[in-house]
């Protein structure tokens, strides 16, 4: 999963971030409720795990700021408040779970699968279709017309950035945020290279190119041979 962790306490957001990684899922960290709203606006998430005091916003405001843009991610409410009142308020404000410190982080990890598994049944997305394009983001596996793309680990997360929002036009800072995190030591010329090396696996053996370069703004993937965007 590609995990916000928004939490104020240096030693423990360090021990959550890191462990989760280990975990296998991708973790970024926000300190406060501005960090956060900047993760908000430039980068998609699966789980939100907010703490409910922080500098500026609380992460109960920061739940229903969410909830009331009508941002359906998971939101993970993780607090010392443990009174009944406290967690009935979190819950209808719109978190999805609610964990108490100190805490096992295994418990943590338990609820993480748990949120991940009802998001699932709640009808998550496992292939995206594109034109003749079609990725499953479980087994991270690509075809095109029936025809198997054998992509790397980073071609195939900016492939389906692209084709969660087909049409749309993604610029390179959003895919470099997405695909590399926002702690990542790269240029935006990396957007550039793995554009290329998808084009050459996906677009050059066929006819239609559904990988379109829009001049100055980003890329976006298309399932028309009508656009007229850069090649």
């Amino acid at each position: 999963m590609r995990i916000l962790l928004v939490e104020d306490d240096t030693k423990l957001g360090y021990m959550i971030k890191y462990k989760l990684q280990l975990a296998g899922h991708f973790t970024e960290w926000a300190r406060n409720s501005d960090e956060a709203e900047q993760f908000f606006s430039t980068a998609e998430f699966d789980l939100y795990i907010l703490d409910w005091m922080l500098p500026g916003k609380t992460g109960l405001e920061l739940c229903s700021q969410q909830r009331r843009h009508n941002d359906n991610t998971a939101i993970l409410m993780l607090t010392a408040r443990g009174e009944v009142e406290d967690r009935v308020s979190g819950l209808l404000t719109g978190a999805d779970d609610y964990m108490i410190k100190p805490f096992a982080f295994e418990e943590l990890l338990a609820r993480i699968t748990s949120l991940d598994r009802r998001k699932q049944t709640r009808g998550y997305v496992d292939t995206y279709a594109v034109g003749g394009l079609r990725l499953s983001p479980a087994s991270q596996e690509a075809e095109r017309e029936g025809i198997s793309c054998l992509l790397t680990n980073r071609e195939f997360q900016l492939l389906e950035f692209l084709a969660r929002h087909p049409g749309e036009v993604l610029s390179r800072e959003r895919i470099l945020n997405y695909v590399w995190g926002n702690d990542a030591d790269v240029t935006l010329n990396a957007v550039d290279a793995v554009i290329k090396l998808l084009r050459k696996k996906v677009d050059d053996p066929f006819p239609l190119k559904l990988i379109r370069s829009v001049h100055g703004r980003g890329y976006r993937l298309v399932d028309t041979g009508a656009e007229h965007d850069d090649p």
